[in-house]
């Protein structure tokens, strides 16, 4: 695929940007979780390392510059049909990037506790309502000491609260025209009605993760949620299909009902001045919503694996109820994508970059190497299907089998990418023969030719 050029940029800065999202298509070690070294080539390891570190400080290659080719990836996906058929599904979350002992990073914040030091990331992921799968980050944000890094704007914002932090990026979302009406998938954390209201007033479609406790108003009587959820007959519920759970078959069944949301908004705003908290209830227009409830069974003994209680505020003309069940059990698709990001793939937490600033501009660029994993996972011609069963090869990982399954993981592919690109490379410097005599003089013996 042709990766897009950043909007506005000099050929130098396009050449540079092109060479970062290439070296970001391999998988890292904790140990070696920078730039990686260039296989062959004038550029030594070092040069290569300042060059990527003057591109992530250099003030013309802003957070929304940076935004711009993942965002057209996406829109290319959406708007012309490619992956989506009615909607985008955009899914909103968090994750703390944990720096604990990375004392250079002096703009750290405290994440779950005042010991435990990094940055706060929060991403709006597009994936699509055909079969769930992720297209590209459609915003990033970044939150340190100095305000937060955000690809809605030049600057660092001020921090808002995290609910409060949600609307002007969806707002941001829906101004970047993708050609289909987005639908927001939040968890539970954003069950705020104050929130709902709020979002369902601007005309934005979500559904939401909701708790058991908070009351709703349900067939003239105000009842907990969970009640009303426990009170639904197990007739009513549809079988919605086959899904995994915790990589084993079950099954998803659904079932809703309208519920309408009466209760005043409670704020938790802290005062600047004072450091404390203040309450205060907002009454607000009650809102009717769609209760959808999803159970995840176990398809031997009908054992209830899992539970999720939605409220939504799409019609049923637009989306039944097992569409949105659907669409919610998808959402695990952005903690795979911090996964990559963390853990299976880039290891930014190894990252060696020493300000929010710089770390997020390296961020979108990693997003750009893994929407380019992502095209190929979900291209369906034979020529992308060779190379996937390539990439896995040469990834040196086990893959499950089965016909339910693909035969490649993204983090496969990634590893494999890290073998293929500077395998090519180093083979527009030294031939084969030249590779094999090199080997055979330095390690004799230890390359055997078939038949001998």
């Amino acid at each position: 695929m042709t990766i897009p050029e950043l909007p506005g940029a000099e050929p130098r800065l396009q050449r540079r940007y092109h060479q970062l999202v290439v070296s970001h298509l391999s998988s890292a070690q904790r140990v070696a979780a920078g730039l990686r070294a260039p296989a062959a080539g004038e550029a030594d390891p070092f040069a290569a390392t300042q060059a990527a570190w003057r591109f992530y400080a250099n003030p013309n290659v802003g957070m929304p510059e940076l935004a711009g080719p993942v965002v057209a990836c996406a829109r290319a996906a959406v708007s012309g049909g490619v992956a989506c058929d009615e909607f985008a599904l955009v899914v909103l979350d968090w994750s703390p990037l944990h720096f604990g002992g990375h004392a250079s990073k002096p703009d750290r914040v405290p994440l779950a506790h005042e010991k435990d030091l990094g940055y706060d990331l929060l991403t709006a992921l597009a994936l699509s309502d055909r079969d769930g799968s992720p297209l590209a980050p459609l915003a990033l944000e970044l939150r340190g000491a100095d305000g937060v890094h955000t690809t809605r704007a030049e600057r660092p914002l001020e921090p808002a609260s995290r609910l409060d932090g949600l609307t002007p990026l969806i707002d941001h979302v829906e101004s970047l025209n993708l050609g289909r009406p987005a639908v927001f998938l939040i968890d539970r954390e954003a069950d705020s009605v104050g929130h709902l209201r709020a979002w369902h007033a601007a005309g934005r479609r979500f559904v939401v993760r909701a708790d058991d406790a908070p009351r709703v108003l349900h067939e003239g009587a105000e009842r907990k949620l969970g009640k009303v959820a426990g009170g639904l007959s197990r007739a009513t519920f549809a079988d919605a299909g086959e899904v995994a759970f915790k990589g084993n078959p079950a099954r998803q069944f659904v079932a809703e009902t309208p519920v309408v949301l009466e209760r005043p908004a409670r704020t938790h705003r802290v005062d600047r001045k004072t450091g404390k908290a203040r309450h205060r209830n907002v009454r607000g227009e009650p809102l009717p919503l769609r209760l959808v409830v999803s159970e995840v069974r176990d398809v031997a003994s009908g054992e209830v694996l899992a539970r999720w209680l939605l409220l939504t505020n799409v019609p049923a003309s637009e989306a039944d109820a097992a569409t949105v069940a659907r669409w919610y059990y998808w959402r695990w698709r952005i903690e795979s994508y911090h996964k990559l990001l963390k853990g299976a793939g880039q290891q930014v937490e190894q990252w060696q970059q020493e300000s929010a600033a710089a770390l997020a501009r390296r961020l979108l660029v990693a997003a750009m190497a893994c929407v380019v994993v992502w095209r190929l996972a979900r291209d369906d011609r034979p020529q992308a299907a060779a190379m996937r069963e390539v990439l896995v090869r040469l990834s040196g990982r086990q893959m499950r089998r089965g016909k339910a399954t693909r035969g490649f993981t993204e983090p496969a592919l990634l590893a494999g990418l890290g073998v293929l690109l500077p395998m090519l490379e180093l083979l527009e410097h030294h031939d084969v023969a030249d590779l094999r005599a090199m080997a055979e003089a330095a390690l004799p013996g230890l390359l055997r030719r078939e038949g001998g």
